[in-house]
């Protein structure tokens, strides 16, 4: 009965992703966790409204700032409080392309993150979140943001990461 138990708990320890078990390579239960990863990704979480003011920045380094606030606004529920894991799961570098009302002309992965599903997923809640602060003195343009983000599906900004254990 405690092996049975154990089996169990170990099983949805490796489905879930967490602790240090490892189901083996190629064996349904980490197929299984795997797709579970995938899926978790397929699906564009729906942005919160969110007012965006103008922004005041006058360079595309300051206006990460702004641009980070209101995609934490859009998507406080998946914003990771605290420190981040120590393992993430994807790491991208993503530069966004603005016109002058702050609507999304084009979002662009120049470093796509190891977990091939985070991406699209990336571009679509940038999308998803337009229009973004307009960009009332510096204008038109683009800025480039790292996203970190966790096996669970939460994230943070580098811009306003709370750094990692």
């Amino acid at each position: 009965m405690i092996k049975t138990a154990l089996g169990a708990t170990t099983m949805a320890l490796v489905l879930a992703g967490h602790g240090a078990f490892a189901a083996p390579k190629g064996s349904k239960a980490a197929q299984a966790a795997r797709q579970a990863q995938q899926a978790r990704f397929q699906t564009t979480p729906a942005p919160q409204a969110v007012v965006a003011a103008p922004s005041a920045a006058e360079t595309p380094q300051d206006y990460k700032q702004d641009a980070a606030r209101h995609l934490y606004a859009a998507y406080a529920p998946l914003v990771r409080k605290g420190k981040l894991e120590p393992l993430l799961y994807g790491v991208a570098i993503v530069e966004t392309e603005l016109d002058v009302d702050g609507k999304v002309l084009g979002v662009q992965i120049l470093r796509p993150p190891a977990a091939p599903e985070v991406g699209p997923w990336i571009v679509r809640m940038i999308q998803a979140a337009s229009p973004l602060p307009a960009p009332a003195r510096m204008g038109p343009g683009r800025f480039t943001e790292i996203w970190l983000v966790e096996r669970a599906g939460t994230f943070q900004l580098d811009t306003l990461s709370e750094g990692q254990n």
